[in-house]
């Protein structure tokens, strides 16, 4: 469970405007855009490796677990870099910035061409996960938005709060999907 639920949250993090009824695309430019997101996460299982395990591991290999592993439910912050390549056929089927390819049900509370705030209900490998999405496009090149999302698979609850801003970066997606 440990795993779908950190696979989720990683997706769920660097994620935002799914399809959903009701939805209204933002008013953006198609390109290639840029999201920078901050998110910090609580109730975090500690998660121990055994010696033997780490034992048989290369130095590099060993070093990039231990920093993976370092700030996992410490509730310090976390801070990604993706580019995304947004086409006419994602705007038109509403998947902006991402593919949802998990089992979701999406409510859209307000959308305009300028805001939209939708929450999310997921469920992967027994894990349910429920939030809440807010973007606002500040103009055609911009746009930032926040999301709080709660996790719980079993007798635990894993918590993530997520800000993000997007800046698009030119009309040429070069290789970026």
């Amino acid at each position: 469970m440990r795993t779908s639920v950190l696979v989720a949250l990683l997706f769920l993090g660097c994620s935002w405007l799914w399809a959903a009824d009701g939805f209204k695309p933002l008013d953006v430019k198609l390109g290639l855009w840029e999201t920078t997101s901050s998110f910090q996460t609580s109730g975090m299982p500690q998660v121990n490796i055994p010696p033997d395990a780490l034992a048989r591991m290369t130095p590099e290999q060993r070093a990039k677990v231990e920093e993976m592993m370092k700030g996992m439910g410490s509730g310090s912050p976390r801070t990604t870099t993706t580019k995304s390549c947004m086409t006419r056929e994602k705007m038109n089927k509403q998947q902006m910035f991402t593919d949802n390819k998990m089992d979701c049900t999406k409510t859209v509370v307000s959308s305009s061409s300028s805001k939209l705030e939708m929450r999310v209900q997921c469920t992967a490998d027994g894990a349910k996960t429920n939030g809440t999405f807010r973007v606002e496009s500040m103009n055609s090149e911009n746009v930032k938005g926040s999301m709080q999302m709660a996790t719980t698979g079993g007798d635990h609850t894993i918590n993530m709060n997520s800000t993000f801003t997007s800046k698009w970066l030119g009309a040429d997606c070069g290789d970026v999907k």
